[in-house]
């Protein structure tokens, strides 16, 4: 079938071609009886290319999701490839903490229950999360507005540290400019909590709410 497009289309590309027909490389290198290597390097691409897709992927569900497109299944086989050309996952945490509230800063009140938000730059929620890449994890701070459910500002960042919020509330009070009387609120998190992030919401002049039990509340 390729073999029969390939010489009716010379000018289209093996890859291409198996797109098109909705088959692997690796598998037509199989039918088309290319020595062991040439047929490891075109199942290699393949395996790539789902293990990009779906990083999380271990050599078993990638020889299934191959075998669906016509690669006959060779567990064995898909593991020596993948072990070869280092395209194995490796075992990860399946959570990555974000707060650290073993910390000696000030606490502040929790005000939030006190405040329905009736315009926006009126309440401010910070959160900070975590994405998983391929060398790790990258962090995102960002802050919601209560009124108006929308991002104002954020930031992301290889660690986590105090630089990350403030970068966040940096961006977000540039592109809003909040009037005085801006609530902020956080988590209780050393980042949160840092002293350098309370001097800067003073100096904004904004009231800060930490309050690790009423963040699910607003932020998530």
């Amino acid at each position: 079938m390729i073999t029969d497009a390939r010489h009716a289309h010379p000018t289209v590309s093996v890859r291409r071609l198996c797109e098109l027909h909705d088959v692997s490389r690796s598998w037509y290198a199989h039918q088309q009886g290319r020595d062991a290597e040439d047929d490891d390097q075109l199942l290699a691409e393949d395996i790539e290319a789902i293990v990009l897709k779906w990083s999380g992927y271990g050599y078993r569900r990638v020889t299934h999701e191959l075998s669906r497109g016509g690669r006959p299944a060779n567990y064995k086989r898909f593991l020596r490839v993948m072990r070869e050309r280092r395209l194995l996952c490796r075992p990860k945490r399946l959570y990555q903490a974000t707060t650290d509230s073993t910390h000696s800063e000030t606490r502040f009140p929790n005000l939030l229950p006190h405040v329905i938000p009736t315009r926006p730059d009126q309440v401010w929620q910070a959160d900070l999360t975590y994405i998983r890449v391929k060398e790790g994890f990258v962090y995102l701070a960002w802050l919601l507005d209560s009124f108006t459910r929308e991002v104002v500002g954020w930031s992301m960042s290889r660690f986590m540290d105090a630089a990350l919020p403030l970068t966040a509330l940096n961006n977000a009070l540039a592109a809003h400019c909040p009037a005085a009387g801006l609530l902020h609120h956080s988590d209780q998190g050393v980042q949160g909590g840092f002293k350098q992030w309370s001097q800067h919401l003073k100096l904004g002049g904004c009231d800060e709410a930490n309050q690790t039990t009423v963040r699910s509340i607003w932020t998530e």
